[in-house]
């Protein structure tokens, strides 16, 4: 790897060398012997090869100067000078030599990027362990995405069944709540139907003969509806009453409001007043009371 990297910045600083030889020759060789251009050339491009060198022994050592490295740019700037002067006083082709008098300034570049490669390299144990590290958390990534797409899936099917069963519930609700409106509405128009008690009695007087003496036998339907618990007084102080007197007040009760009161009506009253007797008791009373 590390050949890899080096390469680029050899071959650059070859054919820069190459070329700043071959410049100085012909820039220099018309007007002074060609060993004394040769020598200028390779004075050039030796300078700049001694202070590279120096430069990556003291990188190698994990070290720098400041004063090495800025040799090192000044001859890169000579030789990239010689090169422009070389195109700037050529007769003919000078875009073309302009064109490749960077060539030393790149080559100093790469050797710069070069240099903070391997200040930064990691050796394949490293690399390994890294991509080793970063391979786990990818992995464990995408188990916690997988993971949280399952959860929302079921809390998704868990909230669609709970919303169903829901609906369910409320329709059976509402279908239950209109049968057994239209069940208390019937039993309403029976109860307060003109003719239901007088069928009701002649129904059930052969079936319950001499019930109580001199009272006609009587049914009465149960009353749908929102009731109130009766508190138990059974088990308050005082002396029971007689049936005349219990007779006495159901019927002053009874007949309390005009027309008279119903039997329901007359029971909350008669508990309302503080008053104690049974279910029983109660019931007899009034229909004797309904009676005379």
């Amino acid at each position: 790897m590390k050949a890899k990297t080096v390469l680029p910045a050899v071959a650059m600083t070859a054919v820069s060398m190459a070329l700043t030889l071959a410049v100085v020759m012909l820039w220099l060789g018309p007007v002074m012997p060609w060993p004394v251009a040769l020598v200028v050339g390779l004075g050039i491009d030796g300078g700049w090869l001694a202070t590279l060198a120096y430069d990556r022994r003291l990188a190698s050592q994990g070290d720098h100067n400041p004063a090495v490295t800025a040799i090192g740019w000044a001859f890169g700037l000579v030789a990239t000078g010689v090169l422009v002067a070389h195109a700037l006083t050529a007769e003919e082709s000078t875009g073309a030599w302009l064109a490749v008098a960077w060539l030393p300034l790149a080559a100093k570049a790469l050797w710069v990027v070069h240099s903070l490669w391997e200040r930064t390299a990691l050796t394949p144990t490293a690399l390994d362990t890294i991509q080793g590290i970063q391979q786990t958390a990818r992995d464990e990534a995408a188990v916690a995405r997988a993971r949280l797409r399952a959860q929302a899936a079921t809390e998704e099917t868990r909230l669609t069944a709970v919303t169903q069963a829901g609906a369910r519930v409320a329709r059976v609700q509402a279908q239950t709540a209109r049968t057994l409106s239209e069940a208390w509405s019937t039993l309403e128009e029976a109860r307060t139907g003109e003719g239901t008690n007088r069928a009701l009695t002649s129904v059930t007087t052969p079936v319950t003969p001499d019930v109580t003496p001199g009272v006609t036998p009587r049914w009465e339907l149960p009353v749908w509806g929102p009731s109130e618990p009766v508190p138990d007084r059974a088990l308050e102080s005082g002396p029971a009453l007689t049936d005349d007197a219990l007779d006495a007040l159901v019927d002053e009760i009874r007949h309390s409001d005009d027309p008279a009161l119903s039997y329901r009506d007359t029971a909350t009253r008669f508990r309302a007043a503080g008053h104690s007797a049974s279910e029983t008791r109660l019931r007899a009373a009034w229909k004797r009371v309904e009676a005379a």
